[in-house]
């Protein structure tokens, strides 16, 4: 019998909020352990919670981006459980009335077909503390630190549309790629700011039966969650096939040894109303602000990219997989620099040397005016791909113009015939056998002679009035 997995993902964003969810503490989780506290995230008696209006905003442009409509009222609840990371004994979350309803993402599949992927709700929560185990002597101790709880986040809830890994994937990584357009969130899963959790099941194939899941958590890169879903759907095959019953639990997986594992077994606690946080009222007028703070989203950009600029598709979504390349490129193209050439030296000399720095491209020394006014003078053939690659080095770790680079080192281009002619009948007749070859027809033996007259001009020479030069003498033109 042939099986086909249905899979479903609980994805969990931290917002980028300046505070907390639900009181003013800063929204630093890796600061000294406890530093960011107040009785509020520590949950002391008496004191309240007040949701954050910049939580509020950021997770409705999130949903907004994600295609999900914004419910006109939504409400905090209390989800009960006991753990030493939420001693309250709950957390509030939205189970019954979420922020939002709706949406999904098209991805392209492995058989090249668009698929659009559902997402059921979008709700808001509060993250908990964070639990730290040493070993005090010989005996292990847990501690608790409260940095992280109250942290403001919002759980993507999809629908059981996925039936591969790489659907998954692809799913993760177009999500990431929109709620960073959005600006709600830097979604970088090394930082824990983006989490994946997965439900898996698996039913004959051709059939509409929904079967007992497993709940795989501790995905920490789009590439684990592709290798948790795959050994999940092999594990659960094998077990069927014995005959051995699929029980609700929840695994983790351990990259090290490439397998999910018993981690508890499924716990629904109750959720009840909180009464402390009123319910959100968003009336349509507000919606639709928040609607209109929306940006140019990754696909319409790709498309503008590609009419505007002529770009390949290919191309377009690689400038758009990314905000922060798409406006470096948009700043350039809007300084004269032709879209080719501004998409070659971004992706292939810029992009590399800031990651090779380990910087940020919107924090880079090269700003776009900076690397706009280096690819002038290239446009200008005042000095060659190689001059301008050596002053792009030098612009990382000095403040002056690409202009005054150039003077000082004197990289400037020569394109005076009148200075290039000694030069060349030096090479014409040092290099007599590669003349020889040319005129017999070895057309490469050009591109010798070229290089030849770069070497002998240290490099400055403009290679294009060089071969201009050179057809004249041979008779080549």
């Amino acid at each position: 019998m042939e099986f086909e997995a249905v899979i479903g993902l609980e994805i969990h964003v931290e917002l980028n909020c300046v505070t907390k969810m639900f009181c003013d503490c800063p929204n630093h989780p890796g600061d000294q352990p406890n530093a960011n506290t107040c009785p509020t995230c520590l949950w002391l008696p008496g004191a309240l919670p007040r949701l954050s209006q910049e939580a509020l905003e950021k997770a409705s442009l999130l949903s907004l981006g994600l295609g999900a409509e914004l419910q006109p009222r939504s409400a905090f609840d209390q989800k009960i459980y006991y753990y030493p990371d939420l001693p309250k004994g709950f957390q509030l979350s939205q189970i019954h009335l979420p922020l939002s309803r709706g949406g999904g993402i098209d991805i392209l599949d492995e058989d090249g077909v668009t698929r659009k992927l559902r997402i059921h709700h979008i709700h808001m929560e509060e993250d908990v503390a964070k639990l730290v185990h040493e070993m005090e002597g010989r005996l292990p101790v847990g501690l608790v630190d409260f940095n992280r709880a109250g942290a403001p986040l919002v759980e993507i809830v999809t629908e059981p549309d996925f039936r591969t890994p790489y659907q998954a994937m692809e799913f993760l990584k177009t999500l990431r790629t929109r709620v960073r357009y959005v600006g709600s969130s830097d979604c970088n899963m090394d930082d824990g700011t983006m989490r994946a959790d997965a439900n898996i099941s698996i039913r004959p194939r051709g059939t509409d039966q929904m079967n007992t899941k497993v709940e795989v958590k501790n995905m920490n890169s789009v590439r684990h969650v592709g290798d948790a879903i795959s050994y999940e759907i092999a594990r659960q095959t094998a077990a069927v096939q014995a005959d051995e019953a699929v029980i609700l639990h929840t695994r983790l997986w351990d990259p090290d040894k490439k397998a999910t594992l018993p981690m508890r077994a499924k716990f629904e606690g109750p959720c009840v109303p909180d009464p402390c946080v009123p319910a959100i009222e968003l009336s349509p007028a507000w919606i639709e602000q928040m609607r209109t703070r929306l940006p140019e989203m990754p696909t319409e950009r790709g498309e503008r990219l590609t009419a505007q600029h002529g770009l390949t598709r290919e191309e377009a979504l690689s400038l758009s997989a990314d905000p922060e390349v798409a406006a470096y490129f948009d700043a350039l193209v809007a300084r004269g620099i032709a879209p080719r050439t501004a998409m070659h030296w971004l992706t292939t000399q810029l992009i590399p040397a800031v990651r090779e720095r380990r910087q940020d491209l919107n924090t880079s020394p090269v700003a776009p005016e900076r690397l706009a006014a280096l690819l002038d003078l290239l446009a200008k053939d005042e000095i060659n791909a190689n001059a301008a690659r050596e002053v792009l080095v030098e612009m990382f770790g000095c403040d002056e113009a690409p202009e005054a680079i150039v003077a000082r080192r004197g990289f400037k281009q020569i394109s005076d015939a009148d200075a290039l002619d000694p030069l060349i009948d030096k090479v014409l007749t040092e290099q007599a056998r590669a003349v020889a070859d040319f005129q017999s027809g070895q057309v490469k033996a050009l591109g010798f002679l070229v290089g030849r007259v770069m070497q002998a001009s240290g490099g400055k020479a403009d290679p294009k009035v060089i071969r201009e030069l050179l057809d004249e003498k041979l008779g080549a033109g």
